[in-house]
């Protein structure tokens, strides 16, 4: 028998990137509300910098919920499940994967919230690839920008602006949409090799800028600027200089006296009444179930999870799960293809040791539709990104680029000689929603409760493929121009598990194909709100946190000026 609770106004279920925002305007605006975490508090002295212990141990299994309910991957309905990694991409921790991300914070472009409209208006319907779901979201970048404004600020994010109410700024991203002000901190510092690659750049008539992080450049809300120590890569920050919602936000809430925090809570299903309103949700906490009711519920899982979650909440109102009547949770899937990378080696030594990966130089001429794609095969585009990271175990794991062979005595000369001199680069496509690309639930993988793991089904088309291919040229030009001698492609790999995973509950204002309204509120369950990256209907080409922080923030607006209508 389920402990019950005190009824409390909110309950947010995970506390990361998204859900440690939305609690803020929520508790500022005096409700009450309980924040349920399956991690634990970790500290600025949890935070080692240790290669082994962050990337290949992938913390401590404490806090790794994630790690026993990962999800399992396949290529179609009809293939076989892909082999299952030993680690999840994310992680369970208040504060959730910010704790260990790149920090990366970039806005969508304009074109993101339009595809459709736009592809249509300057090259004909007939470009929008067959079989793909895409809609344009139900509002555009201009009324989103409001809360893109107000993450950057309460979290903390540098970087050079390049559009401030349409002055353009040539030293930041001159195809970004116009933004009300400047970024609350200066970018981070460039290295000489960064600066060797923006020269380039600009050289082959680009716009190179610095990327947006949320990493202190200058000291912010009395916490630390970074020191560039170069563990950014799945690791925390000692100096609590990267700002994850663990050290913003979460901590404000709970200055209120309007937010309690729930840690080691395993929430299994969200409970409704006969009228098919959420009641709350019910939890595993120490071996013990507990329900929390509330009037209203929002879930700020991952994507996989805020999917996976309502699918296990079936009742006789949602006999196929929670806010799926309409056969709309788990579809209009995407991740980026981050896979189809360009390595380089060149003749000298480039000082890439250590620093952070969002420490680094950014190009948005192929993003998007920043280009023209008349006499091309396919719309989209990505993100060419080159940043200062090398740690020792990754720099061993070096390619010989045809150079020495792969072991003994000649493999290592060659690594000693070249560990410095060679470098990846971070390329993000846009990828496109299909039919055929979807979540469910596994029928026989389980977790250690015996809830049925999120599985993907889902392979890149011909549309992403060409971007992939058409990214790397860009990429080898990029390397070339710079001095490298020698070039590697790398493949597209799988749409398995990822830290950019979107759709699955997807926002519009037709609830025939999308399960949540403009405000992120379910179509058919009131008072159930989701956020997160599985509200989003398009990729885009860069990092999805802040635009899933700006949507949690609107939520949680939103809820606030009409909390009567919504909790009933």
């Amino acid at each position: 028998m389920a402990i019950e609770l005190p009824k409390r106004d909110v309950v947010v279920v995970g506390l990361g990137a998204v859900g440690g925002v939305a609690v803020l305007p929520l508790a500022e605006a005096g409700m009450d509300v309980v924040g349920l975490e399956a991690g634990g508090w970790l500290r600025a002295r949890d935070h080692v910098p240790d290669e082994l212990f962050n990337n290949y141990r992938g913390w401590p299994e404490s806090v790794q919920k994630a790690n026993r309910e990962i999800p399992v991957h396949r290529r179609s309905a009809s293939s076989p499940d892909s082999p299952r990694g030993a680690l999840h991409p994310m992680m369970n921790a208040v504060g959730g994967t910010s704790l260990h991300y790149w920090a990366q914070s970039w806005r969508l472009s304009p074109w993101d919230f339009e595809v459709v409209s736009e592809t249509t208006r300057r090259y004909g319907a007939s470009r929008l690839p067959v079989g793909t779901t895409v809609e344009d979201w139900p509002f555009g970048l201009d009324e989103l920008e409001e809360y893109y404004d107000r993450v950057e600020y309460a979290i903390g994010v540098s970087g050079q602006a390049g559009n401030v109410g349409g002055e353009i700024d040539r030293r930041g991203n001159i195809f970004e949409g116009p933004r009300r002000r400047a970024y609350p901190m200066p970018p981070l510092r460039w290295t000489g090799f960064i600066e060797q690659m923006a020269d380039a750049a600009r050289g082959l008539g680009w716009h190179p800028f610095p990327g947006p992080a949320a990493v202190n450049s200058v000291r912010y809300q009395n916490r630390a600027a970074c020191a560039y120590h170069g563990f950014c890569d799945r690791g925390g920050c000692h100096l609590d200089a990267k700002n994850s919602t663990a050290v913003s936000t979460i901590p404000r809430a709970q200055e209120t006296g309007r937010l309690q925090v729930v840690t080691g809570a395993h929430v299994r299903s969200v409970e409704v009444d006969g009228e098919g309103r959420a009641t709350g949700v019910s939890y595993v906490q120490g071996g013990e179930e507990y329900f929390q009711p509330a009037a209203v519920v929002l879930l700020a899982g991952y994507t996989y999870e805020n999917v996976r979650l309502l699918l296990l909440s079936k009742s006789a109102a949602y006999p196929d799960g929670l806010a799926n009547n309409g056969g709309q949770v788990g579809r209009h899937y995407m991740t980026h293809a981050t896979g189809a990378g360009v390595l380089a080696l060149f003749p000298h030594r480039l000082n890439r040791w250590y620093g952070l990966p969002a420490q680094g130089v950014a190009i948005d001429d192929w993003a998007a539709d920043n280009f023209d794609h008349a006499d091309l095969d396919f719309i989209g585009g990505g993100n060419l990104w080159v940043y200062s990271d090398r740690r020792p175990i990754a720099a061993a794991r070096m390619p010989t680029f045809g150079r020495a062979p792969r072991w003994g005595s000649a493999w290592k000369a060659f690594v000693a000689d070249n560990a410095d001199r060679w470098t990846n680069c971070y390329l993000q496509k846009s990828t496109l929603p299909y039919e055929d690309n979807y979540l469910d639930l596994h029928p026989t993988v389980t977790d250690p409760l015996g809830d049925p793991v999120c599985r993907i089904t889902a392979d890149f088309k011909d549309n992403e493929r060409r971007i992939a291919t058409f990214v790397q040229d860009r990429m080898v030009e990029w390397f070339r121009a710079a001095g490298a001698v020698e070039i590697v492609r790398q493949g597209l790999g799988t749409m398995g598990p990822s830290t950019h995973a979107y759709g699955g509950t997807r926002m519009g204002d037709d609830p025939e194909t999308n399960v949540v309204d403009r405000w992120g509120f379910s179509h058919e369950v009131p008072n159930l709100g989701v956020v997160g990256a599985s509200v989003m209907g398009t990729s885009g080409s860069h990092n999805p946190t802040l635009t899933a922080q700006a949507l949690g923030w609107r939520t949680a607006a939103h809820l606030v000026e009409n909390w009567s209508s919504i909790a009933g």
